[in-house]
């Protein structure tokens, strides 16, 4: 076994596996870039990238300077890019080889504290852990960050879970659900418990149903093999979307510290009513897309994407939730999620009940609406009855308005961040608070699983939908049983 390495109260240094690959370039170092230029980053930190290409640092340099160029736009900066770069790093490891870790040792000498970043296949992420524990580079100053999804089902996420707390213990590693980073889904703590207008009204008494979508217009753009392994329901829905309910059913938190917040989202998904056999073609919906138009432009069936074949993967998901709880029992969760529909939009519904009578009889009453735009751009609208600005006679007229929130509007001349930044940052500074924990995990795919596998048991394929449209017929009355509508 290798020397173990020593940690001092030097230098800081995050270390990026996989650096040169989609993620790292795409999303990791422009943010880096970012952190960097706010004046966010330490002034001792370090940034080693690691990956299997033999080149040397100045050529990662190059590849990480175009890249940074290209998602900065007219945001780059040559003199923030140079400061950057100084920090920059490069070792060449072929971490599903049979090489040790011990090339890192030399970067990292003199390094007191280590965050690795696994931006590579879960696939890889034990023989990564045994690798830095057998070179002596695990030590109690250092932690670990690792990308979604961990696993396809609750045992292999558990395994997964396994390896890693073989090196590093949980207060240590740091499970990275993007949508975690957004300002939208942040702001959603913020409204919900740093105002007194909503909370008292944010229970089964006054709130109807909710509806969280994330709909993309693309396909699986050449990610064929992995998406055919996993389909919406675990691509998107076991992380992205259960993350959006928690945040929105939880309780109010003690305080923002990581396990008070975790805590309370747990008991979410632990309440979270189990579909299982016959109920999976009651509360849920399947699709996968057939040829049609998209952004304008024709569209190949998924059958017929780059790779693929005849498949019973979804592409659409479409799900009636209940959490079984004293705030929120009765009301209807509807999740749905897909690829090839109409618009590229994440957001959230909160639709109030209506009024329980009327005295307006001139006018058709709207029930109160809240909306929570995550994407493309990140605003909060609710939705008022107003007087029309009129002298009609035989009663009052009203209207619908909208009172927006816009932040693009309300910071206007901010830059939009990375949902990585804060990620990044707060893993960094040894936060948890945005990151998911071992339970709240596996009680996700704990729910998921219940759904699989009652999908497999009932033979329960997925229903064609043309590309462009928003998903089966069968989504529409999904909620139309229960009297209600998606809101698009």
């Amino acid at each position: 076994m290798a020397k173990p390495h020593t940690p001092s109260d030097g230098r800081r240094a995050i270390v990026i596996f996989g650096a040169t690959g989609d993620l790292a370039l795409r999303m990791l170092f422009p943010s880096l870039y970012f952190l960097d230029m706010d004046g966010l980053l330490t002034h001792d930190l370090k940034i080693i990238g690691s990956a299997r290409s033999a080149i040397d640092r100045e050529a990662f340099c190059a590849k990480i300077e175009a890249a940074v160029a290209e998602r900065a736009g007219t945001a780059f900066d040559p003199a923030a890019f140079a400061r950057l770069r100084d920090r920059l790093d490069y070792v060449s490891l072929d971490v599903g080889g049979d090489g040790d870790f011990s090339a890192l040792s030399g970067p990292l000498k003199g390094v007191g504290e280590i965050v690795y970043y696994l931006s590579t296949s879960p696939s890889l992420y034990g023989a990564i852990c045994e690798k830095l524990k057998a070179a002596g580079l695990a030590h109690k100053n250092s932690r670990i960050v690792v990308e979604k999804p961990i696993g396809r089902d609750l045992a292999s996420c558990a395994e997964i879970n396994d390896q890693l707390a073989a090196t590093f213990s949980e207060d240590r590693t740091f499970r990275i659900d993007h949508y975690l980073g957004k300002e939208a889904v942040q702001n959603l703590l913020a409204l919900r418990f740093a105002n007194t207008l909503f909370e008292p009204l944010w229970n089964k008494v006054s709130i109807e149903q909710v509806q969280i979508t994330v709909a993309e217009t693309v396909g699986v753009e050449g990610r064929w093999s992995y998406y055919n392994d996993f389909g919406a329901i675990r691509d998107m829905v076991q992380n992205h979307l259960l993350q959006l309910l928690c945040l929105v059913a939880m309780e109010p938190p003690a305080d923002l510290d990581p396990d008070s917040v975790r805590n309370e989202k747990v008991k979410v998904l632990r309440s979270l009513r189990p579909i299982k056999g016959g109920e999976v073609e009651r509360k849920t919906v399947r699709g996968q897309y057939t040829e049609g138009v998209a952004d304008g432009l024709p569209a190949p069936a998924y059958a017929d994407e780059s790779g693929g074949g005849e498949s019973s993967t979804e592409t659409f998901v479409a799900i009636c939730a209940h959490v079984d709880n004293w705030r929120w029992a009765g009301v209807p969760f509807y999740l749905r999620t897909g690829k090839r529909l109409p618009s590229r939009t994440s957001q959230i519904v909160i639709q109030f009940r209506p009024v329980p009578h009327s005295i307006f009889e001139r006018t058709e009453l709207l029930a109160n609406r809240l909306t929570i735009r995550l994407q493309p751009e990140e605003n909060i609208s609710l939705t008022l009855m107003n007087k029309t600005p009129s002298l009609a006679r035989g009663g009052m007229e009203l209207k619908p308005l909208a009172l927006n929130l816009s932040l693009d509007t309300a910071f206007k001349g901010s830059r939009r961040r990375i949902a990585y930044e804060r990620l990044l940052l707060e893993a960094l500074n040894n936060n948890q608070t945005l990151f998911v924990r071992r339970d709240e995990a596996e009680a996700a795919w704990t729910w998921i699983d219940s759904i699989v596998t009652g999908w497999d048991d009932m033979s329960f394929e997925p229903t064609p939908y043309p590309a462009g449209s928003w998903g089966p017929s069968d989504a529409f009355t999904l909620l139309g049983l229960n009297g209600h509508r998606w809101y698009d």
